[in-house]
């Protein structure tokens, strides 16, 4: 079975709120919700050819 990284997410309560409805609409757990949306973000990415990271690895200190 392949193990899955836990983790602590601190979430606005009314982004849990839409995030149970929207998971329920598609009859998913939350947690499956938030996995997809998660999944489908770097598919985007990934498509768009985004190779942009937030740290500028050519600067040396």
């Amino acid at each position: 079975m392949e193990t899955r990284k836990q983790f602590l997410l601190r979430i606005n309560p009314e982004l849990w709120t839409e995030l149970e409805r929207w998971a329920a609409e598609e009859l998913r757990s939350v947690n499956g919700q938030i996995e997809y949306i998660l999944r489908q973000a770097i598919i985007r990415r990934k498509s768009s050819g985004d190779k942009k990271t937030t740290h500028d690895n050519s600067q040396t200190s």
